[in-house]
């Protein structure tokens, strides 16, 4: 029996993955916030101070010492005639704590005869859980310096395996890095981030709806144990609290882990006694990905989250910075306030075969162009489309993005899922700095089309060369759409034996455009078009693996590969494992979209 999907559960969202009509389409709220990209910084980003140390002299405390004359403080008196010595026996600890909550991104060991053989740095914000840092069953003794990513209060040495019959001795003990101020960093380190999911209960229910900041969206699993939501912070952090924001469904048992390859998982934070509603956790660790992992259902339903947050030690990074090439983008500064919920500007970049008066853009029934209207004062809308044009409102060169606006907040992507036909990129400014751009890449834009249909036909399989000669020089369509890939077309069997060995059966066209018994399961269908799914299911969130072998949705991997940061719409589902060209953000400024040829 389907699961009451009331006005109280059910959620209109943004068709985000196929776009409105789609039959694959997956909704957006208005107020959602979510970053899929790479962000564009406009500012120069501020050098980094150098690291400092922050355990000399600091409070420390170990398993064990040989005698009253190597006491732990000894190894961070900043005196290196003076040791710690632990009894001869394994495993053996020696732990300092810095005071406060500090980013560690580097250890020095300075150790006496008696080193280790194997052993962790370990770093934790309670000093009762640990998550290792650096690890290694090779250990060279002398001076070992180490650089390490992580964050929390207490750092320690934890020794598994000795190099000498003695114990574990180390002259000095230094951390070094930056202390965190109050701690545990109050900004959300998930919020907007790329997320995935062991499934879904509907396509309505998406895993980024966990992490766009929005309480009024919500993900939702399937009805079974076990079931895990997972978020790619982008880069490894220090972890120092999770806030899980729990509706009716929520886990009585669960787990928040971190990985640093989203394949290897470790446990910061266990229970049995969930009590759903808002649970505020104290979870020490280091990684880029971070997921709950259910065990046990509280209810008959799965297990759903309207949110979940992730806290890092000391300040949120923010994503590998992507420089500003040259003037693409133009003087942001001269952009003008916005009194509705942000400016867009748009740009000429079709690099002289059109001037401003034959670049058009139409939106809600405005049609202007550049040389007419350059800006638009964006109100708030629900799945709007924002329609480009080159030499007239009614050419045949004519593209779109799409987009829902809330009243503080965009979410928008541009798209491939259909079909290219003019170059776009666009990129989204917040008010706290946030930047982020997504689209054709730059060397897309300073080629000519031409040169892009050729390079298309290039770089694609025999199979997909007829996509952009058939409506050239207007339109490379998805394959979907093509009459060859459809039922009675010499391709429509493209996927169907690679699709039946996982036990798939679904039309080639079908599996291109996520429909029919696909339209229900994101992972499996973008697993098909990336030729992943005979891989374990873990591996699906892999970009390395993706379109290393045919049958592959090609069309696809060639947006992909020409793309900012590789980060594409080739399909309707390519936002499983944060693949695709979709960015959202809270509180936005300005957004700026470049019209290419």
């Amino acid at each position: 029996m389907d699961r009451d999907l009331s006005a109280s559960r059910a959620l209109p969202r943004l068709a985000a993955r196929c776009r409105i009509g789609r039959r694959a389409a997956v909704a957006v709220a208005v107020a959602a916030i979510l970053v899929v990209g790479t962000a564009v910084v406009a500012s120069t980003v501020p050098a980094l101070a150098a690291p400092t140390l922050l355990s000399q002299n600091k409070p420390a405390t170990a398993s064990s010492t040989e005698g009253a004359g190597t006491p732990a403080a000894a190894a961070v008196d900043g005196n290196t005639g003076t040791r710690w010595s632990s009894q001869f026996s394994d495993p053996q600890w020696l732990q300092v704590d810095l005071g406060a909550t500090a980013t560690v991104d580097q250890v020095v060991l300075v150790w006496e005869v008696a080193y280790a053989r194997a052993f962790q740095i370990q770093v934790s914000t309670d000093g009762s859980t640990w998550t290792p840092i650096y690890s290694t069953t090779s250990g060279t003794g002398g001076t070992q310096t180490l650089a390490v990513t992580g964050g929390g209060r207490y750092v320690r040495m934890y020794g598994t395996t000795r190099a000498t019959p003695y114990g574990y001795s180390l002259w000095e003990f230094q951390v070094y890095g930056t202390l965190g101020g109050a701690g545990c960093g109050t900004a959300n380190a998930a919020q907007g981030r790329p997320a995935t999911a062991s499934s879904v209960e509907n396509a309505g229910l998406p895993a980024a709806a966990a992490f766009d900041g929005n309480t009024g969206t919500r993900w939702s699993s399937q009805f079974s144990d076990p079931q895990w939501v997972q978020v790619d912070l982008g880069s490894t952090v220090g972890i120092c609290q999770v806030v899980l924001t729990w509706e009716t469904a929520y886990a009585t048992a669960f787990q928040i882990q971190v990985s640093t390859d989203a394949a290897t998982w470790t446990s910061i934070y266990s229970t049995t006694t969930g009590t759903g509603g808002t649970q505020t956790l104290t979870a020490s660790g280091t990684g880029r990905y971070v997921r709950m992992y259910g065990t046990t259902r509280a209810t008959p339903w799965g297990y759903s989250l309207w949110e979940f947050a992730v806290r890092a030690a000391g300040s949120t990074p923010s994503p590998t910075p992507t420089p500003d090439p040259g003037s693409f983008w133009g003087d942001t500064g001269s952009i003008p306030a916005a009194q509705n919920v942000l400016m867009v500007k748009i740009l000429n970049r079709t690099n002289g075969h059109y001037p401003d008066s034959q670049v058009y853009w139409s939106f809600n029934g405005q049609v202007h162009s550049i040389a007419e209207q350059q800006y638009l004062d964006m109100p708030v809308n629900s799945a709007g489309r924002m329609y480009f044009y080159l030499g007239s409102p009614t050419s045949p060169y004519a593209d779109f993005i799409e987009f829902t606006v809330g009243a503080s907040a965009f979410n928008g992507n541009t798209t491939r899922v259909d079909a290219f036909s003019i170059k776009l990129a666009m990129r989204l400014h917040a008010h706290d700095g946030y930047d982020v751009s997504v689209g054709e890449d730059l060397a897309t834009f300073q080629e000519d089309r031409s040169v892009t249909f050729q390079r298309f036909i290039n770089e694609v399989p025999t199979e997909f060369k007829v996509l952009a000669q058939d409506q050239a020089p207007y339109r490379i369509p998805a394959p979907g759409s093509h009459p060859s890939f459809r039922a009675g077309g010499v391709n429509a069997d493209y996927f169907t034996a690679y699709a039946s060995s996982v036990g798939v059966t679904a039309a080639t066209s079908d599996i291109f455009g996520c429909a029919a018994s696909l339209a229900n399961n994101p992972g499996m269908c973008a697993a098909l078009n990336r030729h992943v799914a005979t891989l374990p299911q873990s591996q699906w969130s892999d970009p390395s693996r993706y379109y290393q072998a045919a049958p592959a949705n090609y069309y696809a991997r060639f947006w992909h590969d020409h793309a900012i940061n590789r980060l594409a719409y080739g399909f309707p589902y390519d936002d499983y494992a944060g693949q695709s060209s979709f960015i959202s953000h809270g509180s936005p400024q300005y957004l700026l979209v470049a019209v290419g040829w």
